[in-house]
């Protein structure tokens, strides 16, 4: 028997459909099976496609309602969504954009019976991977299931972190300056030193958000990823280590402080202390 669940049309929760024995990793399998989220609300059709995802090789979550998605996809880290447009609850328009604005990016090939080409470029605009119209062929779903997450793999690669890409520009943080590419910062007597992709990802995500009060929550995600199990002690010692590089050569860090019980914040234009 495949190892598909499918969620019951009850207001629930998703409920994880990968087995035990799916569940624990080995070292002796370095490439783990993909996990796709289904979003289907005709429960036969999300059947026929979890199996044919699984006999190709994937682990299948299948929801039936926007709701149950935004719920499982808040807890837990998945590979790809097949997300049908038309949901009881919500569009699957809405539901992608619900998932970006918190921050959750997760590559989708939305399924349509809508054949309107307006409609799929909205899709597209929207940043949407791939699009597939109902009636279709499970060979060519899983076909282009593929190809999206090989871009995905591509895209992962380029990455430093989950904020920052290898080819990002170089920045400038409290007078040193900043090169992903290169791994490295460089300060104002010339000395140039490594920096590890944590920092760069920590220092780009508050340069990018100056005079704003960050958590170390938002901070944690937007560096880490949303899944990630990382403890704000962590985050705490990345930043200590960033604060004594800067000490060693001089640097002020008048500009870079901690929010007590909160977070950080980066106010290069002090705009905070003057509207408190």
């Amino acid at each position: 028997m495949l190892g598909f669940t499918l969620i019951d049309i009850e207001p629930n929760h998703c409920k994880n459909s990968v087995t035990p024995d799916m569940a624990v990793t080995s070292p002796t399998r370095p490439n783990p099976k993909p996990l796709i989220v289904v979003v289907e609300d005709e429960a036969d059709l999300a059947s026929l496609i979890a199996q044919y995802l699984e006999r190709a090789g994937m682990r299948t979550q299948v929801c039936n309602r926007a709701a149950h998605a935004l719920k499982f996809l808040q807890r837990n880290f998945a590979n790809m969504i097949l997300l049908d447009l038309v949901l009881p609850d919500q569009s699957g328009f809405e539901l992608y954009e619900e998932l970006k604005s918190s921050n959750i990016n997760v590559p989708v090939i939305f399924l349509t019976g809508n054949l309107e080409e307006a409609s799929k470029i909205h899709g597209l605009d929207l940043g949407g991977d791939d699009y597939v119209t109902k009636p279709f062929s499970y060979a060519e779903l899983v076909a282009r299931i593929r190809a999206v997450l090989r871009r995905a793999d591509y895209k992962e690669d380029l990455n430093l972190t989950k904020n920052v890409k290898v080819n990002d520009e170089p920045f400038d943080f409290c007078g040193a300056k900043i090169t992903p590419v290169r791994l490295e910062i460089a300060f104002p007597d010339g000395e140039i030193t490594t920096i590890g992709r944590k920092e760069i990802g920590i220092l780009s995500y508050l340069n990018e958000h100056p005079g704003e009060v960050i958590t170390r929550k938002a901070l944690i995600h937007s560096v880490w990823g949303q899944h990630a199990d990382v403890r704000s002690r962590s985050l705490d010692q990345y930043v200590v280590k960033v604060r004594e590089l800067f000490k060693k050569k001089g640097l002020d860090l008048a500009d870079f402080q901690t929010v007590h019980g909160i977070g950080y914040i980066f106010d290069p234009k002090q705009t905070h202390k003057k509207g408190a």
